[in-house]
């Protein structure tokens, strides 16, 4: 079973799809149709994941957050930055 799905584009967005299908060597519709069932599969997996899942892949990114040392103070006033 298929549907069908039309879609109103604006041209930069059109232009930049169909640099894409081209540099992948397969169609506009081929290439929009594989990038929405990926995305769908990517959906679908994430509300998949458990609770405990969910909070472990956060946490995971979250390690990348951080802080850095300026070995020296700053303000947050504007007349303090040069």
């Amino acid at each position: 079973m298929s549907q069908l799905l039309t879609l109103e584009l604006n041209d930069e967005v059109y232009i930049a799809m169909m640099k894409q299908a081209e540099a992948a060597g397969i169609s506009l519709t081929e290439w929009a149709m594989v990038t929405l069932q990926r995305q769908s599969e990517i959906l679908s997996t994430h509300s998949l994941l458990s609770e405990q899942e969910k909070q472990a892949a956060r946490e995971r990114f979250e390690n990348h957050f951080g802080e850095i040392n300026l070995d020296y103070p700053i303000e947050v006033d504007n007349e303090s930055i040069v």
